[in-house]
């Protein structure tokens, strides 16, 4: 399974963190979509030239959470990670649209900003922190994102929270997604040398924008 990525983007971080929870090994392709060259050569995959993109025996996708979801249902051994039940399954979803249009696209518009040294408003501010106390009430129903045990949506939820370490983002007022963290990511195998090789990605993006 080849899959085309970048290390610094927490919705290619997803799907690494979910094989790594299925035990399931991807062919690892770096990918600049600056780079006319790779950008070429990726949209022969994928018209949109977007990353992540999976090409599992020549079957492609991309889009994260279509990645996500597509490997649980096909190499899962159960249905832990993205239950069938439907209404289990309707939170679980759920989950990841909120991510998606809430609080990873308020991250990544304040990131966008800053790595471009331009300062957020107060009003991306105030609708970032808006984001987070609902991921922390969510976090008051249950002490998983949308069931009673690790799903698809802590991981991919995951990847906004930690993201926030671009921003220095204080989680003290968070402290039920704090205890979250904690809990997923000692759930994912070989996690912290995982976050050690995003932070010195990060590092390394962030210094060659000075």
């Amino acid at each position: 399974m080849d899959y085309y990525y970048s290390l610094i983007s927490p919705p290619c971080q997803s799907a690494i963190l979910v094989a790594k929870k299925l035990g399931i090994t991807l062919n690892l392709k770096k990918t600049n979509i600056h780079d006319p060259v790779e950008r070429d050569a990726l949209t022969k995959l994928n018209p949109q030239h977007t990353i992540p993109t999976l090409v599992d025996n020549g079957h492609v996708v991309w889009e994260s959470y279509a990645i996500v979801t597509y490997l649980v249902e096909v190499y899962g051994k159960d249905d832990t990670l993205y239950p069938k039940d439907p209404k289990v399954r309707s939170v679980v979803n759920q989950r990841l649209f909120f991510d998606i249009g809430t609080l990873y696209k308020q991250i990544i518009d304040i990131i966008h900003l800053v790595v471009k040294k331009e300062q957020p408003t107060d009003e991306q501010m105030e609708k970032l922190k808006k984001a987070m106390d609902l991921l922390e009430h969510f976090l008051t129903e249950r002490s998983y994102a949308a069931a009673d045990h690790l799903t698809v949506a802590d991981i991919c939820l995951l990847g906004s929270v930690t993201a926030l370490n671009w921003l220095k983002y204080d989680l003290e007022p968070f402290p039920r997604i704090k205890a979250w963290v904690a809990r997923v990511t000692g759930e994912i195998p070989d996690y912290a040398e995982f976050r050690k090789d995003v932070e010195e990605a990060t590092k390394a993006y962030v210094a060659s924008k000075k």
